[in-house]
């Protein structure tokens, strides 16, 4: 049974702040991908930990793994032990990261989760829950996932433990970055080298690009109604576009000027070698076959 709208609708007042990490979401990604695939393709709910570590009001989420649970007439029992076990094998790798709550996957949180979220607490006393919304929906351009903390409320003059939104941002790491661009990379077919690997890189760029220009023409047209007036002047957002604006670097220096040239020119000459590497190639492979192509005329001739 779905959760009633207004017991998730609510923002978060903890003051949290919550940095998810891409291997969070590979990671919730893969374990719904093959429990579908192995009961048939049947979108089954999962569950699982997520572990991170949090500093004062600040909360990285950088791991997760799975949870084994079965599913009743009551609602939704978790093996206690295969938790315990899981969570002593991380805390051995990983002993700086906690379990700071868990994920799901469905279009909404459902009454059941409240017992899961119980069990949770036994843990973290106030855990955060990531739901992962697995329905393919091609209008939505954020991702599909909603992060929600547990708070007691009254409700009807009973007290009552609610879920509410928290807000996230998404943190990367060099390592990965590259990790996911590679991850990226790989197509449905499970091919990830040459041309096909190529075309699926450009077509990510060419998406990003697409979407940093939609955006950039958004905050363009927004600007131009608060100067003409059709809109309130938002100084605060005034204030971040102009941080943003004067971040970024000065394209028109000198230096960037020449160091720009100099890429160019590395760049260029390396396919230049790269071209008269292959033309030599294939000027060696045409020798050959004349050379073998003559050897073998010449002992005709001279057998005749």
């Amino acid at each position: 049974m779905m959760m009633d709208e207004g017991t998730t609708r609510h923002q978060s007042s903890s003051g949290l702040e919550f940095k998810l990490h891409p291997l969070v979401l590979i990671n919730v990604s893969d374990h719904h991908t093959r429990t579908k695939a192995n009961t048939g393709g049947q979108d089954v709910k999962v569950l699982g930990c997520l572990l991170g570590i949090q500093s004062g009001r600040t909360v990285d989420i950088t791991n997760s793994f799975e949870i084994k649970h079965d599913r009743t007439a009551a609602g939704i029992e978790i093996n206690a032990a295969f938790l315990v076990k899981k969570q002593e094998q991380y805390k051995q790798v990983f002993p700086k990261l906690d379990v700071v709550g868990w994920y799901t996957t469905g279009q909404d949180l459902e009454e059941a989760d409240k017992a899961v979220n119980r069990k949770i607490m036994e843990i973290n006393e106030s855990p955060v829950v990531m739901l992962l919304n697995p329905r393919v929906d091609h209008t939505r351009k954020d991702l599909p996932i909603t992060l929600f903390e547990s708070e007691l409320r009254v409700v009807d003059g009973n007290p009552s433990q609610v879920f509410v939104k928290a807000h996230y941002t998404v943190e990367t790491s060099d390592a990965e970055r590259i990790g996911v661009d590679q991850v990226a990379k790989i197509l449905p077919s499970g091919k990830a080298s040459g041309s096909e690997q190529l075309t699926a890189h450009l077509i990510g760029m060419h998406s990003a690009i697409k979407m940093l220009n939609s955006r950039v023409r958004l905050i363009q047209q927004l600007l131009q109604k608060m100067q003409s007036g059709e809109v309130p002047f938002n100084h605060a957002l005034v204030r971040k576009m102009s941080s943003l604006v004067h971040s970024l670097p000065a394209m028109d220096s000198p230096q960037f000027s020449k160091d720009y040239l100099t890429e160019f020119n590395d760049t260029m000459l390396t396919i230049y070698l790269s071209s008269m590497t292959k033309g030599v190639s294939m000027v060696n492979d045409i020798v050959e076959k004349y050379n073998v192509a003559y050897e073998k005329t010449g002992r005709r001739r001279g057998a005749v």
